[in-house]
């Protein structure tokens, strides 16, 4: 079996003396796993690094072993590791990938956007909202979209408010009522029609938290969300503190 691609870093851990597995992310054949011999090496370690985009040679016996990457740099993306704030994102973006996804399975709507956010990582735009959006995305392709198109009461598209904690889905002021308190703010970033006071990206990373917690970590995965995710929360945070926010 063989199979050639590109890919991104999403781990890698010491296999052996001299080895190491990598976690890679590929469009057609999904987060993928493979070793690589002599890559303790300190000129193949320095390009092994989570992010870092790569020319990858797969080759096994058989489908169902581990199989062995030849590995070639197409993108260092060493920006990432000179900014703190882009450095937690990386980390949350690979963490929650290699978390979530199942090995082998392929998500290529995922890739696309999740090599636009570490592009935007690197270049030191202010991508706060890209990762919100990102996580959206990553609860879709697992299979629990949010839909905040209309009220899940009255069916209205206007004065949407809310979103509901068991549905995902949007609930409108109206719609609330007596259960108001109950409900997760559903900021304007995403279509809410409250006013959020610079609390937007907070309020919508509560929303995405709350999913991945409860669906995927709690019905799919059976462990909890990586740390990763909540210290990039944390930071993010306080930079939403700083003056001009």
């Amino acid at each position: 079996m063989e199979w050639q691609a590109e890919g991104t870093v999403l781990a890698r851990r010491t296999h052996g003396e001299t080895a190491v597995i990598l976690d890679v992310l590929t469009d057609l054949h999904g987060r993928h796993s493979g070793l690589v011999p002599g890559g303790v090496s300190q000129k193949r370690a320095a390009m092994l690094q989570p992010g870092t985009r790569l020319d990858l040679r797969w080759r096994a016996r058989r489908d169902d072993q581990l199989g062995t990457f030849a590995v070639e740099p197409v993108r260092l993306r060493s920006g990432l590791m000179a900014d703190p704030l882009a450095l937690a994102g990386l980390n949350a973006v690979c963490s929650l990938l290699v978390f979530a996804l199942p090995e082998r399975d392929p998500h290529p709507a995922l890739v696309s956007d999740t090599e636009r956010l570490l592009d935007r990582m690197e270049t030191g735009a202010d991508w706060g909202a890209d990762y919100l959006h990102w996580e959206i995305r990553l609860l879709e392709e697992m299979g629990f979209g949010l839909d905040l198109s209309a009220c899940a009461v009255t069916g209205a598209r206007d004065g949407l408010a809310y979103v509901s904690p068991r549905s995902g889905r949007a609930v409108s002021r109206e719609g609330a009522g007596e259960w108001a308190d109950r409900l997760l703010p559903l900021p304007g970033m995403l279509g809410g029609a409250g006013d959020n006071r610079g609390q937007g990206l907070a309020e919508g990373l509560a929303i995405t938290g709350h999913f991945l917690t409860t669906r995927i970590a709690g019905e799919l995965v059976g462990r909890p969300v990586p740390a990763a995710r909540q210290r990039l929360v944390d930071r993010l945070a306080r930079g939403q503190q700083k003056p001009g926010y």
